[in-house]
C-alpha cells in the first residue's frame, strides 16, 4: 500500500483515532538530532550554535518544510 492510499485510508477515521495514529507514528520515529530531556541547557546552546556553524559553512544545506515532507512521502 503506498502512502497515498494509506492518508486517503487514515483521513477516513475520526479525528481522535487520526490522533492516535499521528501521535503513534511519531513516537515511532527517532531522530538524530534531537535533543534530549536530560540535555542541560549549556549543552542544547552548544548543540544549536553547531547546527548553525554547520549551515553557515555550508557543511549541511537547510531543507524547506514543503520539500522535507515531499522526499518523506516518496
Amino acid at each position: 500500500m503506498s502512502i497515498d492510499q494509506i492518508a486517503v485510508e487514515a483521513l477516513r477515521l475520526s479525528p481522535r483515532e487520526r490522533a492516535l495514529l499521528a501521535g503513534s507514528l511519531w513516537e515511532s520515529l527517532e531522530d538524530p538530532f534531537a535533543a534530549t530531556a536530560e540535555m542541560d541547557d549549556g549543552a542544547a546552546v552548544a548543540l544549536a550554535l553547531e547546527r548553525d556553524k554547520q549551515i553557515e559553512t555550508g557543511q549541511v544545506e537547510a531543507v524547506p518544510h514543503s520539500e522535507m515532507m515531499a522526499r518523506l512521502r516518496r
